[in-house]
């Protein structure tokens, strides 16, 4: 007897190579984007409006940038874009997540949540309230946010969410621990996610040095040259290469959950040889 699973026309076309890729998966789709006016979720909200997303992009309290952000992909490619203002970790933010999307009359099919804080404090300095301010923005918040876009998508019937993790995250680095220690958790919290619902799919990018977002002030400086200068990695990042990494574990069909991307261009690898 064979399985009862197996697609015996897929495997059919297969011996003949032909094979299905399927394009603009997202097209029509309703997709949020938490932190999606930031330096580095707006490259994912440009990539999502080309394709012709229902985008729902969140901000923090800039409310002149989400709205440059929103002009620009309505001129751009006559993307509609709902703004959802506030903190991520607020319950009320939540639910303006949840208003926005039945706003477009379809359920929720994926979520990215971007936002968090570089929590660049001394170790000297460290203290109570600094640290309970980093895991606010880097592990509560989106994690809460997580559970409300998850838990709607899961009762749905399917939905794919992607967490910003860091390369900090996932290997050591010198004066990091404010801010790599929340991140690192929200690493293991898409691991947990991913396990808990049966639905979601729940994957983790992270990136390195990336010209835009939290590092983009520390390259402007010159801070990582040396990086490219003892050949660690070929170039920084850019905010494109975080968006088609997000897009990718946003697919419907995408065959890939609970993972992380580390996307640092060999950073972690190579910086003890720099």
């Amino acid at each position: 007897m064979g399985s009862k699973f197996a697609d015996t026309k897929r495997a059919a076309r297969w011996k003949t190579f032909q094979y299905d890729f399927p394009e603009r998966s997202l097209a029509g789709k309703v997709v949020a984007v938490a932190g999606g006016s930031g330096g580095l979720g707006a490259a994912l909200v440009a990539l999502l409006a080309a394709e012709g997303a229902k985008i729902i992009c969140g901000y923090r309290a800039n409310r002149e940038r989400a709205e440059l952000l929103q002009r620009a992909m309505l001129q751009q490619f006559e993307a509609k874009i709902e703004l959802v203002e506030g903190d991520i970790a607020d319950a009320a933010v939540h639910h303006a997540y949840l208003a926005a999307v039945e706003k477009f009359g379809s359920p929720l099919t994926a979520a990215a949540i971007f936002p968090g804080d570089p929590a660049r404090v001394k170790w000297e300095e460290l203290d109570a309230a600094t640290l309970e301010s980093s895991l606010r923005a880097n592990l509560v918040g989106p994690l809460l946010l997580a559970r409300a876009l998850g838990d709607s998508m899961e009762s749905a019937g399917a939905g794919a969410l992607v967490l910003l993790g860091t390369m900090q995250a996932l290997a050591p680095f010198e004066g990091s621990v404010a801010y790599a220690a929340p991140k690192a958790a929200l690493v293991h919290t898409a691991r947990i996610l991913a396990k808990q619902w049966k639905k979601v799919r729940v994957n983790c990018v992270a990136p390195g040095a990336t010209e835009a977002g939290m590092a983009e002030s520390s390259i402007a400086s010159g801070k990582y040259d040396r990086f490219i200068e003892s050949g660690a990695i070929p170039r920084f990042g850019r905010p494109e290469d975080v968006a088609r990494a997000v897009r990718f574990f946003l697919d419907p069909d995408v065959y890939a959950t609970g993972q992380v991307l580390l996307l640092d261009g060999g950073l972690t690898l190579r910086r003890d040889s720099v």
